[in-house]
């Protein structure tokens, strides 16, 4: 007999899908990947299965960095299984190859991206060939309730149908192969063709972001804090004292305002309540101070509306802000509640509304929290849940449940699982979740808003000066209370003010005067920083491109963590508490794109464009050969200006260092490549001192290079690779250079005082004042910190005994005074969290031991939890154990 099969692109899904079809088609039978029965066969995928790559011949294996390869627009693309979920694509091909499998159903998520896995699967498993011929259809889900579910499989839509948006799916991801690895390329060959590999990566979505965060720190640097004043000045009432601050009611922002006509304050300085001179600040604290005032109110109620329910990026930017979380984070914690706990719904999403046959659902979910024993803080959400059903709060409303506004999938809301064994970080998320769900479904807050202004004749000139206050008291609390605000805290500020009669005359008690200044922007942190990724299609000018861009931004909720970790692994940023700060490289790289004049790979109008085109493909309105010719010229363009540009530098905004040239005082500038001497009035050739901006793949921070000019050394720095790509740790030293007569940059690895240098012989090395971090493993002589390394006492000098030497740096990870003084004690460190592969550059821990049979030092790993022997007599693997220089 026939049989349909269903992938879904989930598991959970696909046992949606099972429960759905049960009471019409059958009970189903469950095997290891599929369900099955009389009808159907349902199975899953877990996400994307297999990846594009370029056909073989177009698969550069060596120089692929190098311009000779360039550019790469392979004419079609081959397919890939993605490595970890190698086993979930066999089972699903071999359903698919099924010779009693006559017809199959696209159920992954109603999307491009869903359209776009299930599409390769099929293609995968057909080979390429194109002879795979079993009819498909689509279902298309935007509720998972079963009777949704089932009206879906009657409205199944054909194959047909779906041609745009799988033309556009796939353009979509090609078109992000070319662009990137061309780019990466191409910038990565010119930053490296004065020796060196210096990887620069680009990418449509990395790229702008990158931008954006650069373009605050330059406003940030190039800020100029101005002085400014304010006066704040307290009045007594007959019902008590107020305090009110100054200000001009004429203000207007686009004014140019300032003490100085030809020197204006900038727009973003500028407010109603700044003076810009003292002396005008002190002649209005002395006109008001001891005067009589009139007092005028307005008070009005207002409301505010609990906000919309959690998308990924708004769970990720409030996680951020309350809890310091990163958007990684946060989504590996709501990536377990929703795969190992079962307590929230599928994360990855960018929609905040409900469909609308979820009514029951939520009204089911309200019972669950009403009535489970929540534990811990969360025991309180179930009254509030439970005086929610009992009141009617939950409701059709257009501000939860709208069909027109869910996408792949709905918002982030709890399942009727309760929790259990939560970890503390995934309690507070669930809560998080938990508490908006509940608070979107009660009355707005209700509020009383009064604004009081106070005006004071001065005493000289019988001027008016205005001082406002503000006073906010909550009248009913409504969703807050979910919130734990069921009145005004006394410490919420604004609050309620001291009655006043109408017409009330009031008497000034003090005025006083603070000097101020200005502030730079505020650095983005990664709450900020997905706003603006969500956001970016604002800051496009083309109204086409910016409506195209307008429910997509940057990136798409589940990526968008991603790119900003990718951009920290990149060393395009760092992490500084909350704040990302981007480094020299990032600036380098802004400066070349601008310099090449390939500068659309830095704006989000590239995004903007591809998807007001996208969506013309999907409507049937453009090709995809027209779309995707006109992404291979973009490529090739990008690789011809890099190939071609032959200056010496590129234009750019570049620093004068604040250390003097080390050969003849004069002042060291930048440009796009190096720093250099450029004489005493910072405009001549100078004396011919100059030192590279990237030596070993690394480019050098301003601090860092005016450090190197005064110590003459610095380090060891991590991040430098070698011709070959690999990371490694290192001092650099500036040292006389008797050819050139001046200073020239190396490296020192430490090695020096063995290998003596040409014709020289090594000098001898006082460790009389340093601690010894214990005794050397082969020799028992003192172990001694030494350049970057460990090293036997024995193994440096004129005279070497013992060649006993590790890193204190290895793989990425620094291995401390105490941790080696443990090695060389017990044999082994504590556990290390902190190694980056150099093959898969993927994080790992381990300890590190001495394998006193290797010689060396060495990883050992945490042993596996025991798991049952796949047939009896199995041998049991140990942990296992490998040298540090093998990575």
């Amino acid at each position: 007999m026939s049989k349909t099969l269903i992938i879904a692109e989930k598991p959970s899904v696909a046992q949606d899908i099972v429960r759905a079809l049960t009471p019409v088609a059958g009970k189903f039978d469950k095997d290891a990947d599929h369900f099955e029965n009389e009808r159907y066969v349902v199975t899953s995928a877990v996400g994307h299965l297999v990846e594009i790559k370029a056909p073989e011949e177009y698969d550069v294996k060596r120089g692929k960095w190098s311009f000779a390869h360039l550019p790469v627009v392979p004419p079609h693309f081959d397919l890939a299984p993605i490595d970890k979920n190698k086993s979930r694509l066999q089972a699903v091909v071999r359903l698919v190859k099924r010779k009693d499998v006559t017809a199959l159903i696209n159920a992954c998520d109603a999307g491009r991206e869903g359209e776009l896995i299930f599409r390769l699967i099929v293609q995968y498993a057909d080979g390429g060939k194109g002879k795979l011929d079993k009819p498909v259809q689509r279902l298309w889900l935007q509720s998972m309730t079963p009777q949704a579910i089932r009206d879906g499989f009657d409205r199944l839509r054909s194959d047909a149908q779906m041609a745009g948006l799988a033309d556009a799916a796939r353009s979509r991801s090609e078109a992000d192969w070319l662009v990137g690895i061309n780019g990466t390329r191409a910038m990565t060959a010119f930053n490296s063709r004065d020796g060196g590999f210096f990887l620069t990566t680009v990418g449509r979505v990395q790229t702008p972001t990158l931008s954006v965060v650069v373009e605050r720190e330059e406003k940030i640097r190039k800020h100029v804090a101005r002085a400014y004043w304010e006066i704040k000045a307290g009045f007594e009432a007959e019902a008590g004292g107020y305090e009110g601050k100054w200000f001009d009611p004429a203000y207007k922002k686009d004014k140019a305002i300032g003490p100085d006509a030809a020197n204006p304050v900038p727009e973003g300085d500028r407010r109603g309540d700044r003076i810009w001179t003292e002396a005008q600040a002190h002649a209005i604290r002395d006109a008001v101070l001891g005067q009589p005032a009139v007092v005028t109110e307005e008070s009005k109620p207002s409301t505010s509306a609990c906000p919309g329910l959690y998308d990924l990026t708004t769970l990720q930017r409030e996680a951020n802000s309350r809890f310091g979380f990163s958007a990684k984070t946060t989504l590996s914690l709501a990536q377990a509640l929703y795969e190992k706990h079962k307590v929230l719904t599928y994360p990855r999403t960018d929609s905040r509304h409900l469909p609308e046959d979820y009514l029951a659902t939520v009204k089911n979910t309200f019972t669950m929290l009403a009535d489970e024993d929540l534990p811990g803080p969360l025991r309180v959400l179930g009254q509030h849940a439970r005086k929610a059903l009992n009141d009617g709060y939950v409701k059709p409303s257009k501000r939860v449940f709208d069909n027109a506004k869910v996408s792949d999938h709905f918002a982030i809301i709890p399942t009727l699982q309760a929790p259990k064994s939560l970890s503390e970080a995934e309690a507070k998320l669930y809560d998080l979740v938990v508490k908006r769900f509940i608070a979107i479904f009660y009355p707005s807050a209700e509020f009383q808003v009064t604004t009081r202004i106070t005006r004071v004749k001065g005493k000289a000139d019988g001027a008016e000066h205005c001082f406002q206050t503000n006073g906010k008291v909550l009248v009913n609390a409504g969703w807050l209370a979910v919130y734990g605000k069921e009145a005004q805290n006394e410490d919420d500020g604004d609050g309620t003010l001291v009655p006043v009669k109408p017409g009330e005359i009031v008497a000034n008690e003090y005025a006083d005067v603070a000097a101020l200044k200005t502030k730079p922007p505020a650095r983005y942190t990664e709450a900020t920083l997905l706003s603006a990724m969500e956001g970016a299609g604002k800051m496009i000018d083309d109204d086409e491109l910016r409506e195209a861009m307008a429910e997509k931004g940057l990136g798409t909720p589940a990526t968008r963590a991603q790119t900003i970790e990718g951009l920290i692994t990149e060393k395009y940023m760092l992490r500084e508490g909350r704040e990302l700060i981007p480094t020299a490289k990032a600036f380098q790289l802004m400066t070349l794109l601008r310099g090449l004049g390939v500068e659309d790979l830095t704006k989000p109008e590239l995004t903007g464009n591809w998807e007001h085109q996208l969506a013309e493909m999907e409507q049937g309105r453009l090709s995809r050969d027209a779309f995707m010719a006109g992404i291979a010229d973009m490529a090739q363009r990008i690789v011809k200006k890099a190939k071609e540009y032959d200056r010496d530098t590129i234009p750019g905004d570049y620093a004068t260092l604040a250390e003097p040239c080390p050969n003849c005082g004069g002042v060291v500038k930048e440009n796009y490549r190096r720093f250099t001497c450029t004489g005493a009035d910072g405009a001549s050739a100078g004396c011919g001192f100059s030192i590279g901006k990237i030596p070993g793949g690394r480019s050098f921070e301003l601090h860092e290079a005016e450090t190197l000019l005064r110590d003459k050394k610095i380090g060891p720095l991590e991040g430098f690779r070698s011709k070959a790509g690999w990371p490694f740790t290192a001092e650099l030293k500036l040292v006389p250079d008797a050819e050139s007569n001046n200073w020239k940059l190396e490296f020192d690895f430490g090695d020096d005082d063995k290998a003596g240098g040409e014709g020289g012989e090594a000098e001898a090395v006082d460790f009389s004042g340093q601690p010894s971090a214990g005794p050397c493993p082969k020799c028992k002589g003192h172990v001694h910190e030494h350049g970057s390394n460990y090293v036997c006492e024995h193994s440096v000098g004129p005279k070497t005994t013992c060649d006993f030497k590790t890193g204190k740096i290895i793989l990425t990870q620094p291995v401390s005074l105490e941790q080696m003084t443990k090695l060389l004690a017990t044999g082994k460190t504590d556990l290390l969290d902190g190694f980056v592969s150099n093959r898969t550059k993927r994080k790992f821990k381990a300890f590190l031991v001495w394998d006193g049979k290797e010689g060396k030092v060495g990883f050992e790993f945490e042993p596996r939890a025991a798991r049952a022997p796949a047939a009896k007599g199995a041998a049991r693997k140990t942990a296992a154990r490998k040298t540090a220089a093998e990575g």
